[in-house]
C-alpha cells in the first residue's frame, strides 16, 4: 500500500482562505486520486529528466570506458526490467541525443549518480545508449554562420528600447510602458515572424533579453548568443561549461570612452558570469553557492552596482535514489560586486545548518533542514531598500517557516526583515512520488512551491502591493509596508506540483494577469519502451485579470483546447507577458497568444511548432512553450520568443523567433 499525507482539504476546497490555515494531515490508501498523481509525476519526472540512476549491481566489474558494459553494470537493473515507474526503458533513451544523456549526467538533475563515473565513463555510457556518437554532434556549429556583416559596430544600450533581465525591471512587473514597447494592442494582429534563429536539436533557451538593439539569449547547452534585433544575424557567441536557464541582465561595467558594458547570468553549476556586452570576452566568473547540487535558474539582478543573486538546486531529485544522504541543500541569495564578483553577503533562506537526523534502512545519514530553494528573480524595493524573493519547498524534515514563503531581505546586509508563508509542513522530494521511500520526509508535503517572482506595485493613492502566484493555483497579494500583512488571496485553479501558476504572472498599473498550468497528464504501457507520457488535451489552461486593489476577479479566458490534435495540452506554463492594452500567454500546445487587457479576448493566435527557415541555416521548429525562457519579451516594435519544451510530455524545439508587424 502506497501511503501519502495530505495537506488539509482538497485544493479545490481552499477558496480564498489564508494559505497558513492547514488541516490536521491524514494517510490516503493507493486508491486516493492524489497518490495515484504523485504516482503519475514520478513517472513523469524520469520520463521528463531522461536520468540514469547508476546504482549497485552484483555482477563484476565492467571495462573502463565500455559503454555497453558499463550501462549493464550500472543502469541496466532500472533500465532494461520492468520497473517502468522509476525509469524509462533503453528503447526510450535511444531516441536522445548523446550530449543531452551527458549533460544529464555531468551539469544537470542527475548529477549525484554522473559523479560516481569518470568523464570517459559518461561519455561511453551517453554514446551506447543513444547509439550515436557525441564527435558527430559538432560544438557550435549554429554559430558559424549568419554573422552581421557589421560586427563591429559599438553596443548602445541607450540606442534603442530594451526589455532587461527577467521582468522588464527590478520590480518585476513583466510590463513594458509603450514608449518601449514600440506596438499597440491595435497592431497585434498584425506580428508575423520577421527571423528565426536556429540551435542544436531539443535545445531550451533562457528568456530573451533585448538591450542596445540586440538580443541575448543562452541554452541548456551553455552557449550564450548575440543577435541582431531587427534580422537575427549572429554578433557572436561564447561558451560557458554548465548550461543556462537564467534571463541575462545588462548594466554599465567600467566607466570610459566609450564605456564598457556587461551581460551578467547565472548557470547549471551555480556560477555566476560577467561577460562584455560587446564581444562576449569573459570579465569574471564567480561561485554564488557552494553546494554540489546548486544551480541558478532565476535571473540574477543589477541595482545600485550590486548583483543580487537566488540559487535553486537539483538535490531535490537524488534524493529517489536510496544511497544519497538526503538533504543538505539550502537555498540562498547573494550579492556580489557587480565590477569584480566579490562577495558581499550570502543569506541562507534557511538559517539553521543541516545536521543529522536518521538513518534509512539501508544505513545511510540523512540530513536536515534543507530545501527553500529560490527558482526565481528577486524583486528590489528601492523605497524600503528591501529585495523580495519567493521561495520553494523543504526537501527533508525538519519543515521550517520559510519554505513556499515570500522573504524581504534588507539589500545592504541579506539581513531577513521578515517571511510570509502560505504552505506549511510542505517538506518533499522526489522520493515521496516512489510510495514508503525511506528518504521522503515524514511531512510528506504536497509540493505547491513557488517557480515565479514576486510582483511589486503601487495602487492608485499611494498604497503598495506584493502580488506571487504559487503552483498551490492561489495567487497572493501582501502588503510589503506591514511585514508582509495579507492583502487578498484568490484561487485561479486546483494546482499542483507542475502548477498551477508556475513562471509568473504580469502587471500593469490596474490588473494582474495570471496564466495558469493545471496541465493533466496520462500515462499509456507502450509495448518493449515502459510508459509512455501523453498530455491531456481536455485538462489545464486559461488566463485570468484580477484587480491588483481588491483581488476582484476582472475576466477569465478559457483555454483554447486542443481539439483531435494528439498529445496536446492547452496548460499556459510559460511566464505572461503585458504592453498596454495588451497580455501575450503562450501554451503548451505551441501555441503564442495575444489577449485584450480589457476583456480577455483573442487578438492575436500563432502557432510556433513548425518548421522555420532560420537567419543562420540551421534546421529549426518550434514546441512546446514552457519554462523560464518559454515568456515573451517585447520591445521596439517587436516580440521575441524561444520556442520547444520537452520535460513533462511537452513538444521539445530549438529555435527562437523575432515578430514584427512587417514580418514575412
Amino acid at each position: 500500500m502506497i501511503t501519502n499525507r495530505t495537506n488539509g482539504p482538497p485544493p479545490s476546497k481552499r477558496l480564498q482562505r489564508s494559505g497558513n490555515e492547514r488541516g490536521r494531515r491524514t494517510r490516503c490508501k493507493a486508491t486516493d486520486p492524489v497518490a495515484r498523481r504523485r504516482a503519475t509525476l514520478f513517472a513523469v519526472f524520469v520520463l521528463g529528466i531522461a536520468g540514469l540512476r547508476l546504482g549497485s549491481a552484483q555482477a563484476a566489474e565492467p571495462s573502463a570506458i565500455n559503454g555497453e558494459q558499463l550501462y549493464r553494470h550500472y543502469c541496466a537493473q532500472c533500465h532494461s526490467k520492468s520497473r517502468a515507474l522509476r525509469a524509462p526503458r533503453l528503447e526510450v533513451l535511444r531516441r536522445m541525443q548523446p550530449q543531452d544523456v551527458l549533460d544529464s549526467l555531468e551539469v544537470g538533475t542527475m548529477r549525484f549518480e554522473g559523479l560516481q563515473r569518470t568523464a570517459d565513463q559518461r561519455r561511453a555510457i551517453a554514446e551506447f545508449i543513444t547509439g550515436k556518437r557525441l564527435a558527430e554532434e559538432r560544438e557550435g556549429k549554429e554559430a558559424l554562420v549568419g554573422r552581421c556583416s557589421n560586427s563591429g559596430a559599438r553596443f548602445d544600450p541607450a540606442s534603442a528600447p530594451q526589455w532587461n533581465g527577467w521582468g522588464a525591471n527590478v520590480d518585476n512587473g513583466r510590463f513594458q510602458p509603450a514608449q518601449q514597447a514600440g506596438l499597440t494592442a491595435d497592431q497585434v494582429h498584425r506580428l508575423r515572424p520577421k527571423w528565426a534563429f536556429g540551435f542544436a536539436r531539443n535545445t531550451t533557451l533562457s528568456q530573451p533579453t533585448v538591450v542596445g538593439g540586440r538580443v541575448f539569449v543562452g541554452s541548456q547547452r551553455g552557449r550564450i548568443y548575440s543577435l541582431d534585433m531587427a534580422n537575427g544575424c549572429l554578433y557572436w557567441s561564447a561558451k560557458v561549461a554548465a548550461g543556462i536557464r537564467s534571463a541575462m541582465t545588462i548594466g554599465l561595467f567600467a566607466n570610459g570612452n566609450p564605456p564598457r558594458y556587461a551581460l551578467y547570468f547565472g548557470d547549471f553549476s551555480a556560477n555566476v558570469h560577467a561577460l562584455d556586452a560587446s564581444t562576449g570576452a569573459q570579465l569574471w566568473a564567480a561561485r554564488a553557492n557552494q553546494h554540489p547540487m546548486a544551480r541558478i535558474t532565476g535571473a540574477p539582478v543589477l541595482y545600485a552596482n550590486r548583483l543580487y543573486v537566488p540559487s535553486s538546486s537539483t538535490e531535490e531529485g537524488s534524493a529517489a535514489d536510496s544511497s544519497y544522504p538526503c538533504c543538505t541543500f539550502r537555498g540562498s541569495v547573494t550579492a556580489l560586486d557587480a565590477a569584480s564578483g566579490r562577495k558581499l553577503w550570502q543569506t541562507y533562506t534557511i538559517q539553521q545548518t543541516p545536521h543529522p537526523t536518521r538513518r534509512n534502512p539501508q544505513g545511510v545519514q540523512l540530513w536536515g533542514p534543507s530545501g527553500a530553494a529560490i527558482w526565481s528573480a528577486p524583486t528590489v524595493d528601492a523605497r524600503r531598500g528591501a529585495l523580495y524573493v519567493t521561495t520553494g519547498d523543504n526537501y527533508s524534515d525538519p519543515a521550517t517557516t520559510t519554505s513556499d514563503a515570500i522573504l524581504a531581505l534588507d539589500l545592504k546586509t541579506g539581513r531577513i526583515l521578515w517571511s510570509r508563508q502560505f504552505t506549511r509542513q510542505d517538506a518533499f522530494n522526489v522520493a515521496c512520488m516512489v510510495g514508503a521511500s525511506a528518504e521522503c520526509p515524514e511531512a510528506n508535503g504536497p509540493d505547491l512551491d513557488f517557480g515565479s517572482s514576486a510582483i511589486l506595485r503601487t495602487l492608485r493613492g499611494g498604497k503598495r502591493v506584493l502580488v506571487a502566484g504559487q503552483k498551490s493555483g492561489v495567487l497572493h497579494a501582501v502588503d510589503p509596508d506591514r511585514r508582509g500583512a495579507i492583502v487578498w488571496e484568490q484561487r485561479v485553479g486546483r494546482g499542483s506540483a507542475l502548477g498551477g501558476i508556475q513562471w509568473g504572472p504580469a502587471a500593469d498599473n490596474d490588473n494582474v494577469y495570471v496564466a495558469l498550468s493545471d496541465i493533466g497528464i496520462k500515462l499509456k504501457q507502450a509495448p518493449g519502451a515502459g510508459l509512455k507520457v501523453e498530455l491531456n488535451g481536455e485538462q489545464g489552461g486559461g488566463i485570468f485579470a484580477y484587480d491588483l486593489a481588491s483581488g476582484e476577479r476582472r475576466w477569465a479566458a478559457p483555454p483554447a483546447g486542443c481539439g483531435q490534435r494528439a498529445n496536446c495540452s492547452p496548460a499556459q506554463s510559460a511566464a505572461v507577458s503585458a504592453i498596454p492594452g495588451a497580455v501575450f500567454s503562450g501554451s503548451v500546445d505551441g501555441h503564442i497568444r495575444g489577449y485584450s487587457t480589457q476583456e480577455g479576448s483573442v487578438l492575436w493566435d500563432f502557432d510556433t511548432a513548425q518548421e522555420f527557415k532560420t537567419a543562420n541555416s540551421m534546421p529549426a521548429a518550434g514546441g512546446s512553450l514552457d519554462g523560464p525562457g518559454g515568456g515573451p519579451t517585447v520591445a521596439g516594435g517587436m516580440l521575441f520568443l524561444g520556442s520547444g519544451y520537452g520535460l513533462w510530455g511537452g513538444m521539445p524545439g530549438n529555435v527562437l523567433l523575432g515578430f514584427s508587424v512587417d514580418g514575412k
